[in-house]
């Protein structure tokens, strides 16, 4: 004698194709700049160990084009002082980060490092205004 069992389950299925409107960002979450300042630093690294050939190899090896590997190389021009900063950045616990690579181009175009810090000062105490820029001039 065979006996039949039948389930039953609903499915909830969320609409695809579309960002949600408040995306959620993961708890902790380090920031992208700081992310992209270490790669930056993996990279060079890579370069003078002769694991890469130089910035194209680079950008053929992590599937990015020569520009934005160049633009993510240039984070290693910043003044140490600000790097040890972006690196030691609180983690973002909701919404977007608030300094970018895209708004450290200006501090990158300034080739002195005091100038740098000049710049980087207002950008800082936006960022974390509980700790503000550390760096003195």
């Amino acid at each position: 004698m065979t006996t039949q069992a039948r389930a039953t389950f609903t499915i909830t299925f969320e609409q695809s194709g579309r960002a949600p409107k408040n995306p959620r960002t993961s708890p902790a979450r380090t920031p992208r700049v700081a992310r992209l300042l270490a790669l930056a630093h993996d990279i060079e690294r890579r370069i003078r160990d002769g694991e890469l050939a130089d910035l194209a190899h680079a950008a053929r090896s992590l599937g990015l084009t020569r520009a934005r590997v160049t633009q993510i190389a240039n984070l290693t021009l910043l003044a140490p002082a600000i790097q040890e900063e972006i690196l030691t950045m609180p983690p973002v616990t909701a919404g977007r980060d608030l300094v970018t690579e895209r708004t450290l181009r200006r501090i990158l175009a300034e080739p002195v490092w005091y100038e740098q810090a000049e710049l980087w000062r207002p950008l800082a105490s936006a960022a974390d205004p509980d700790h503000g820029c550390r760096i003195r001039g």
